[in-house]
């Protein structure tokens, strides 16, 4: 099981390159990535339990966090709020410094967040490692910022390799 680990570490690290070369609005990168291993899954686990606690779906949360104790890492993406100065609209402020003043983040940051997890979990399946993308892991790394404060919006993603894909039949 030892070189399944270390074959999925190396999986984790060639989506982060995925993550971080994939496509970006006026190629600008406010994204953070960190690959989160055995040591602190527990952790992570627990935060996301506690987290969910505080929501409309703590079932939801305690499923994942279950995922995330049994897989070999999880890879995380976060995107940090930054207007990318368009004045657009697409957010629903006027302008960028509009949007800015009533805390509103910039819908592209969402768009590339998105675009390099399709990247990221692209590779996972190229690869064949069993991965599924959790808002609930992204949700909990904001609420307790452990990808920094700055981080707007993120998704995580566990990856595993068994016999059976652990993330396949969730209640």
């Amino acid at each position: 099981m030892k070189d399944i680990g270390r074959g999925i570490r190396n999986i984790a690290d060639f989506m982060a390159v995925a993550a971080k070369t994939a496509p970006k609005t006026r190629g600008i990168d406010h994204l953070v990535i960190k690959i989160f291993e055995k040591v602190e899954l527990e952790a992570l686990a627990s935060k996301m339990s506690e987290a969910g606690d505080t929501t409309s779906r703590p079932q939801t949360f305690k499923r994942d966090a279950e995922n995330v104790r049994k897989a070999e890492c999880v890879v995380v993406i976060g995107v940090k709020s930054a207007a990318l100065g368009l004045d657009c609209g697409f957010c629903g402020a006027d302008t960028c410094s509009q949007a800015g003043d009533k805390g509103i983040t910039c819908a592209y940051n969402s768009g590339d967040l998105g675009i390099a997890a399709g990247s990221a979990v692209s590779v996972a399946a190229d690869m064949r490692a069993d991965n599924r993308i959790m808002y609930t892991v992204g949700y909990t790394v904001k609420k307790y910022g452990l990808l920094g404060d700055d981080i707007r919006m993120a998704l995580g993603i566990p990856l595993s390799a068994t016999g059976k894909n652990i993330f396949f039949d969730r209640k």
